[in-house]
């Protein structure tokens, strides 16, 4: 049997140790394990939906290329998230909020950057949100996070009310499943569940600053259509191996490096 945590909000998380324990739908999720998190064997948890959705540490925290300019886009190419995100944030704000903090991927290593006053992590599932509370550990940041759980536009507008404004929100929702890989352009506006005006309403009422990390085949007209008359948008393709994993595109007053 998988290895389990002993905490009872905790029944769905495991630690698969063995190809046979792994349900069939994610076994090549599995096989990938170590790319997820290097640091896996150490008994990293994860719920069996978690999978589909965690961002790949090596996207998480490393890279570098090029950018092209548009009208309102920019374009550029990276394999990081985590420190990109540090490097270019606002040097005002020193807190980040992570709106859907899953298992850890991301929150974990925002909190390795040392960027940051204050990590907030916010997460609706609470199975999922003990998986990441345990992987921090695991990456010794546990104590450098606020955890939170419950959906975080009440959240925001409640309990964070007070710092959110002086916040940077990084947001990775839920894509719909992984069927979003057959779409040539996937659809922000029919995003389940939430679309992209789904999270950009509530959260650019809150701050100027929002990070959306999203599918890599996203309809970068619907990006576009979200930026303010006289202002750009950066979008950024964050690799593996070559390949495109997703895109962030971020809002509000970030400067980047050339």
């Amino acid at each position: 049997m998988p290895h389990k945590s002993n905490d009872a909000a905790s029944e769905e998380c495991h630690h698969y140790t063995r190809l046979v324990q792994v349900p069939w739908d994610i076994r090549n999720y599995y096989h990938q394990r170590f790319s997820i998190f290097s640091r896996y064997d150490d008994g990293i948890l994860m719920t069996d939906g978690a999978w589909y959705g965690v961002t790949p540490e090596p996207v998480a925290k490393y890279g570098t290329t090029a950018s092209k300019n548009s009208r309102r886009l920019i374009y550029k190419n990276r394999r990081k998230t985590a420190e990109h995100v540090a490097n270019a944030s606002p040097t005002e704000k020193a807190i980040l909020i992570d709106c859907f903090a899953g298992v850890g991927g991301n929150v974990i290593a925002f909190a390795l950057s040392s960027r940051w006053k204050r990590v907030y992590a916010i997460e609706r599932d609470p199975n999922v949100l003990e998986c990441a509370k345990h992987n921090a550990e695991i990456y010794g940041v546990h104590d450098q996070i606020s955890w939170y759980q419950g959906d975080c536009f009440e959240i925001l507008m409640k309990e964070l009310a007070d710092i959110v404004n002086h916040s940077v929100i990084f947001a990775s929702p839920p894509w719909g499943g992984p069927g979003y890989r057959s779409d040539p352009v996937f659809d922000l506006l029919g995003m389940q569940p939430y679309s992209i005006n789904d999270l950009l309403n509530p959260f650019l009422s809150l701050t100027r600053d929002v990070v959306l990390y999203l599918p890599r085949t996203s309809d970068l007209r619907q990006v576009a259509a979200r930026v303010q008359k006289d202002e750009k948008a950066t979008v950024i393709h964050y690799c593996m191996e070559g390949a495109s994993k997703a895109i962030c595109a971020y809002f509000g007053n970030f400067h980047f490096a050339e």
